[in-house]
């Protein structure tokens, strides 16, 4: 019951056509325009740009007679859209339709193209009728450019003493961008829109933060728990808006008892997720299913599975267009436990979706990966060691051994992958392999996770860091999308945090299809620039910068930490070298004094830079009472 329109192509990118016809502001109109083709109907669709499909999955016909579907292509002619054979569009005066409906944006030429053959009387409409307002365009000439539809949702809720803080900052003005706006939409748990608002970037790369305790404040609202919709326009470079959420506040009494955090969450809907733990003993894990959609969620089209398992157990009610639904997973799935871990069956209705754990007073959230169906085992893998070394590696931090537990878990992240042949590999902060745990060829259904205190052991109380690697040595395929979950626990004090990613090609000039990834232009990216969200008042900041090497890259790093205030001015600088396969990790109250951290003010933020390798950072706030969260950071 997935939904047949296409979201997000890995070798095309995402699709803006998606996007357009999906915009909460385009549902009305969406709605409004299929009542009026139904009034007039029967109704021809001419199809000339390939977007009826996804309309009528959307929004679908209103029951109206389909008077045929009709094309310009001579190649499209006789191919089947909407259960019809298209036909030329010199055919459609013969359709006897009472309405017209042109489905492209930009359609004025489009429509005085098609006049001479129109149907006698019969009322023409085009998917213009769901434009959202010039204002929020930053292309006005090319409604589908995708800098048009630069948008993202966030888990946005105050209530039951939690509240959220989402933060980002304006990385569009370093690709040019000379105005931005952040137009932002809230809507609750049932969907309905609670407030309605912009926030101004300043010129500069400053921040944006917002607060749910403001947001309620300022319009007068009451409990919430639902989604933020971010659009931007004025963006340059990067069409997709990166942020840090944050999440605070007491659970069962216990200061800072949800302190956590995680990042964006990746626009494009998906049909699969994975990489969900079952609960183990004392804990709740807890599902956010939230509608992406002007259209509702049916009954049966989100489903949970034992991850290997074809076992499929569906959520039993629907869920209402941009709705939020959370979901025990034990109800559905009662009998699976950690280290065993769950598919989540999307049918491209959600974004990324957020899961929460509660356990012992305390609670932590993070986020599944996306699931691709689109991979097949590649067999030049086991071969390229010899030019590209580790290849595929995937670095996580060890925090220190006699304050935390460090777990990793491998996920298998495509439909295709029926095992994982990996191993994993652990780094001292200068860079020396310390110690190596090799899987094996772990089956799809897997239940195995690995104390990284225990492989480490040559760190004492100290730090390190991991790398997910393939290992070959016993057989097996892989597809370079090596995924694991990553898990930290605080000793004695009961608070935990967890991340996910994937894997990449790290520091080798060597390339191979589209790795070592870059932010901006061709492979290979060999430089850094992340964002650091700082935090405020009793919270310390955390940051863990690995410096992964596929191949043996330059000696160290030539790592800058820019600390800037809120309104994007520079106020610090300071150098950092991470020693090749190597880490360090530190803290902001550490790396800069208290007169500068005082200039800084609230709101600052830090921009990790380096133009001689690619570094890979993780982020969390510290707290009271042993409190702390952790994510990966984001690049732009």
């Amino acid at each position: 019951m997935a939904l047949r329109i296409e979201t997000f192509d890995n070798a095309r990118g995402g699709n803006t056509l998606y996007k357009a016809l999906t915009h909460p502001l385009a549902a009305q109109a969406g709605r409004e325009l299929v009542a009026v083709l139904a009034r007039h109907g029967p109704v021809a669709i001419v199809d000339s740009q390939g977007a009826a499909a996804g309309f009528a999955e959307i929004f679908g016909l209103g029951g109206a007679e389909l008077g045929g579907v009709y094309v310009q292509d001579v190649a499209a002619v006789g191919r089947t859209v909407l259960n019809r054979m298209a036909a030329p569009v010199t055919e459609l005066a013969q359709s006897g339709a009472g309405a017209v409906l042109v489905a492209a944006f930009d359609a004025d030429r489009l429509i005085a193209q098609v006049e001479p053959y129109l149907p006698p009387g019969a009322r023409v409409r085009s998917l213009d009728a769901l434009r959202i307002p010039d204002e929020r365009l930053t292309n006005r000439r090319a409604y589908l450019d995708p800098l048009n539809f630069a948008t993202n949702f966030a888990l946005f809720r105050d209530a039951g003493g939690l509240h959220t803080r989402l933060t980002t900052a304006n990385y569009w003005s370093g690709y040019g961008s000379a105005a931005v706006t952040c137009w932002l939409t809230l809507f609750d748990g049932t969907g309905s829109i609670v407030a309605e608002w912009s926030e101004d970037f300043a010129p500069e790369a400053a921040t944006i933060a917002i607060d749910s305790r403001e947001v309620r404040r300022r319009f007068g609202l009451g409990d919430f728990a639902g989604q933020l919709f971010l659009h931007v326009s004025g963006a340059a470079g990067h069409d997709v808006v990166k942020y840090a959420l944050d999440t605070f506040g007491q659970e069962d009494g216990v200061a800072d008892g949800a302190l956590s955090c995680t990042h964006d969450a990746n626009a494009w809907p998906a049909d699969r997720y994975a990489g969900l733990p079952a609960p183990a003993p004392g804990e709740r894990v807890m599902l956010w299913v939230q509608n992406s959609h002007p259209t509702p969620i049916p009954v049966g089209a989100i489903a949970l599975a034992p991850m290997g398992e074809n076992s499929l157990v569906p959520l039993a009610e629907p869920i209402g267009a941009f709705a939020s639904r959370v979901v025990d997973v034990a109800e559905l799935l009662p009998d699976l436990r950690w280290p065993r871990q769950i598919e989540v069956h999307a049918g491209k209705h959600v974004v990324r979706p957020r899961y929460e754990i509660v356990a012992d007073g305390r609670r932590r959230i993070a986020h599944v990966n996306v699931e691709r169906d689109d991979l097949r085992p590649n067999p030049e893998l086991p071969g390229l060691t010899t030019l590209l070394g580790k290849g595929y590696l995937l670095p996580a931090p060890i925090l220190p051994r006699g304050e935390f537990r460090s777990v990793l878990l491998p996920t298998p992240m495509a439909v295709s992958q029926a095992e994982l042949p990996i191993a994993a590999l652990a780094y001292d902060p200068d860079g020396n392999e310390i110690a190596r745990h090799e899987f094996g060829r772990l089956p799809r259904a897997h239940g195995i996770a690995l104390e990284l205190g225990d492989l480490a052991g040559a760190l004492g109380a100290g730090y390190g860091h991991v790398e997910l690697v393939y290992d070959f040595s016993e057989g097996g395929q892989g597809d370079g999308w090596l995924h694991a979950l990553f898990r930290y626990a605080r000793r004695g004090g009961g608070h935990a945090a967890e991340t996910s990613f994937g894997a990449h090609v790290f520091n080798t000039i060597l390339t191979y299809r589209d790795e070592p990834q870059s932010y901006v232009g061709r492979p290979p990216g060999l430089s850094t620039r992340l964002f650091l969200r700082l935090g405020d008042g009793d919270y310390d900041t955390l940051c863990h910068l690995i410096y992964p090497a596929s191949r043996p890259w330059r000696t160290q790093s030539a790592t800058e930490i820019i600390l800037s205030d809120s309104r994007g001015s520079e106020v610090a600088k300071a150098p950092l070298a991470i020693p090749c396969s190597g880490s360090r990790l530190w803290r902001y109250s550490e790396m800069f004094d208290a007169e500068t951290r005082r200039r800084a003010g609230a709101g600052a933020y830090a921009i990790i830079r380096d133009t001689t390798c690619r570094l890979f950072g993780y982020h969390g706030l510290l707290g009271r009472d042993g409190a702390f969260s952790l994510d990966h950071m984001f690049g732009f």
